[in-house]
């Protein structure tokens, strides 16, 4: 696996008619990720709404909005508009059902807080012909777009063992609405690595989970868990994710490995090494049999992977993409993934016979 023999994409293409976008939320994520990349992309914001007024206040000066909506319906009464939703995943299915019928929107993950409320945003999305897509950006991040492409030329063979590895300290604190919310670490983050995966080996036979809450964190559910995607004989997949880590630097780990019969591919997603600020993205190949080799990196997940899902969404209502990339149709099959876990966990164990 030759660097020079691999040309790898990193970016999703920008369109070249993008509309105007409206933001509808504007907590933390929008202000360090989303209008961040918007910016670099040069995409005119007509204005941003939020139930905190003084919240939408502060990001429209921030950014240089010229427009804080009073109301959700005066938000969404433009027309040839994108919408970002970026609310918490039960207030969703309010605010996609008061959005223009057949509307652009990009939706915030996860798609509700369990599977039959994304059922319920899946039909309010068709009923109102609203061309929606799910926000999981990983997928856009540039080693991801790279890596993607490694596996779709066949460079990687045939893929033969997932694994991410997350040991890290998220500060659960600083989100309000996960305190008490009934379920945490699954829907609200590795839901991006379960959606990956589906993205690379497609949906799983079932799943094995258990997912814990942290002793020092009584406010919040699962912060813990480990996870099993069985894909039958041909890959084993396994997710282990501990967020509420106490060691050192030294003990911390972020990565996704992908093997398959030719090669590995080891991405290294440096944001939860040291959340928010991170450490850069990396993508390290290695042939099967060869030694390794670092491709650069354009950027990380946080913020360049934020320019993706936009652009896809964009482009495909320009006619300049020929399909979204995750589609709510498409994204609810990643929520059934997280629903399984959840419902795993619940279940508990197999027994330890008595001998």
């Amino acid at each position: 696996m030759k660097l020079e023999s691999c040309e790898l994409r990193q970016r999703w293409p920008a369109p070249s008619r993008p509309r105007p976008i409206v933001i509808i939320g504007a907590g933390a994520i929008v202000r360090t990720a989303h209008l961040p990349a918007y910016r670099r992309l040069g995409f005119e914001v007509a204005g941003v709404f939020d139930v905190s007024r003084d919240a939408a206040c502060e990001t429209a000066r921030a950014f240089g909005i010229g427009r804080v909506f009073d109301t959700l319906d005066e938000a969404a009464a433009g027309r040839d508009l994108v919408f970002d939703v970026a609310v918490p995943g039960d207030q969703i299915a309010g605010v996609v059902a008061r959005l223009p019928p057949g509307a652009a929107v990009l939706i915030q993950k996860p798609m509700g807080e369990d599977l039959a409320a994304a059922r319920r945003i899946l039909e309010t999305c068709r009923l109102r012909g609203l061309i929606a897509a799910l926000n999981f950006q990983l997928r856009f991040s540039p080693n991801v777009i790279a890596a993607r492409d490694l596996v779709e030329q066949g460079k990687l063979g045939d893929l033969t063992d997932i694994e991410v590895r997350i040991v890290d300290r998220q500060p659960w604190e600083q989100w309000r609405f996960l305190r008490g919310a009934p379920r945490l670490e699954v829907l609200y983050h590795s839901i991006h690595y379960v959606d990956v995966i589906r993205w690379f080996a497609g949906d799983p036979n079932g799943v094995y989970c258990c997912a814990v809450p942290d002793p020092h964190l009584s406010a919040f559910a699962d912060t813990r868990s480990s996870i099993i995607l069985d894909y039958g004989r041909a890959i084993r997949c396994s997710l282990m994710l501990n967020h509420t880590q106490r060691g050192g630097a030294d003990d911390r780990a972020s990565f996704l490995k992908l093997e398959g019969t030719n090669g590995t591919a080891r991405l290294t997603l440096g944001v939860n090494l040291a959340y928010p600020v991170g450490s850069p993205d990396r993508l390290e190949l290695t042939p099967a049999g060869g030694s390794s080799e670092v491709v650069p990196l354009r950027g990380s997940w946080f913020t360049e992977a934020f320019e993706g899902p936009m652009s896809n969404l964009q482009r495909f209502v320009a006619g300049e993409d020929p399909a979204l990339v995750s589609p709510v149709d498409d994204a609810i099959r990643t929520m059934a993934v997280v629903e399984a876990c959840y419902q795993s966990s619940a279940g508990g164990a197999t027994p330890v016979p008595a001998v």
